[in-house]
């Protein structure tokens, strides 16, 4: 299966950025531009404290708004997180598990990101599994050992029958927000990795449903090259997603300048 056969997912995260009036108005705006969506998948993953306004504003559109981080447990004695049916109960269809923010400034391991993506999955949200190596350790020629150490945990408690639901992102960690971006040539050998992986692991007709986005400083000005690397399914768009006048441009990569 190509990747256009996979419908392009475009999503941005907005990570801890905006304030409500201007989420709100840049949620009027890319929703004004969707129209019935069509032919591409884009959501934003939007700080939690948003969701629920940004879901309301959202509605009737086929933009998808997401959380960007869950805990796995339904309720307790966890301070400051949030469980999945929160989430689901503020308007959020989908959720971001793993960034590299969160493994590498909050510290959260391996071992907690299959149990994450299961707890979404379990509460209907669609996941979008982050994976990603550091410098050092590309540097070190042990970017593929990584990628499927994070691969193998995040699917520890995977289905086949789940495959359709759920997303990979590939995101270097060198490469997010430092202006630096991965070669085409190294975003399509990581890209097939990732794909012969998922074949071993889940079969090929399962892999195939299995969406990959490409993230790490995603502009307007390189999107439509990284959508044309083979296996590239989508990307994950952090600060080029914080206004219409840069994320849109990335959302019609294929289309002539309005």
């Amino acid at each position: 299966m190509t990747n256009r056969a996979r419908k392009p997912y475009i999503a941005g995260n907005w990570k801890m950025n905006l304030d409500r009036a201007r989420s709100l108005d840049l949620i009027k705006t890319v929703k004004g531009r969707l129209g019935d969506g069509g032919d591409r998948e884009v959501a934003f993953f939007v700080p939690a404290i948003y969701l629920a306004d940004v879901s309301a504003v959202a509605q009737g559109s086929p933009l998808g708004i997401g959380g960007q981080n869950l805990w796995f447990e339904a309720n307790g004695a966890f301070t400051g997180e949030v469980a999945p049916r929160m989430l689901r109960e503020v308007g959020a269809d989908r959720v971001l598990i793993g960034h590299s923010e969160r493994r590498h400034v909050f510290h959260e391991p391996d071992d907690w990101m299959g149990r994450k993506v299961r707890a979404a999955l379990d509460c209907d949200l669609l996941p979008i599994y982050c994976i990603g190596e550091t410098l050092d350790e590309r540097k070190g020629n042990r970017t593929e050992r990584v990628l499927k150490r994070q691969l193998e945990s995040g699917f520890e408690k995977v289905k086949v029958e789940d495959c359709h639901r759920l997303t990979i992102a590939y995101e270097p960690v060198w490469a997010i927000g430092t202006g630096e971006t991965a070669t085409t040539e190294q975003v399509g050998a990581t890209h097939k990795m990732i794909r012969k992986w998922l074949a071993a692991r889940v079969g090929e007709p399962a892999a195939n449903l299995v969406r990959v986005l490409y993230g790490g400083s995603v502009k307007p000005d390189n999107a439509k090259d990284l959508m044309a690397v083979e296996h590239v399914d989508g990307l994950l768009v952090g600060g080029a997603s914080l206004q219409a006048e840069t994320f849109l441009p990335i959302v019609e990569y294929d289309r002539a300048p309005a």
